[in-house]
């Protein structure tokens, strides 16, 4: 084994789940995120000896950024309509694998867990990923503006006027239908 793949191997190979999962809620339909992440490694692969400094994540994490907006352009001059993914769970869902006694509570943990990543896959583009670099792979503001190429200031606004429509989000879809099943109840 080469040198350049031992250190591609043990520098950039550890990050390839955040490399997913980021890709995973930009672009929304699992097999999109595969096809983006594995172009994403490829490139670093080939680029590699060209990169400079200690952290290869955040590096990582804009090639992968860079592949799904490369990705949305290709798509808009084909004018391809994307399939929707499923919204149910499926089989292999680690919602089904609770250590929990209780289905009663296994289930409204899943549903809640569902009605989650539909709120964050339904926030625009821009917000939902500086949350899910910043909530779901703890990067710092610094490192969230290196993968976008945004201003550390637009990225922390960015960030919390992203909390605040999840927010506000959560709390109206949450509450909202229970709200009207205890108004028709009483009825």
């Amino acid at each position: 084994m080469n040198d350049r793949r031992r250190r591609f191997e043990t520098e950039a190979l550890p990050h390839l789940d955040a490399a997913y999962n980021l890709a995973k809620w930009l672009a929304r339909p699992p097999c999109d995120a595969d096809d983006i992440v594995q172009d994403a490694m490829m490139r670093a692969f080939v680029g590699f000896d060209s990169f400079r400094g200690d952290n290869v994540k955040p590096w990582l994490l804009s090639i992968v950024r860079n592949c799904f907006l490369d990705a949305v352009r290709n798509s808009q001059r084909r004018r391809s309509e994307p399939l929707l993914s499923d919204d149910g769970l499926g089989p292999d869902d680690s919602a089904w694998a609770v250590d929990d006694p209780d289905p009663e509570a296994a289930m409204i943990q899943a549903d809640e867990r569902c009605q989650l990543h539909k709120v964050v896959a339904n926030l625009p583009k821009e917000f939902r990923e500086v949350l899910v670099l910043r909530e779901m792979e703890y990067l710092s503001y610094r490192e969230i503006a290196e993968i976008t190429g945004a201003p550390i200031g637009t990225v922390m606004s960015r960030l919390a006027r992203a909390r605040g429509m999840l927010r506000q989000r959560w709390q109206s879809d949450t509450k909202g239908p229970r709200v009207q099943e205890t108004a028709t109840t009483r009825e």
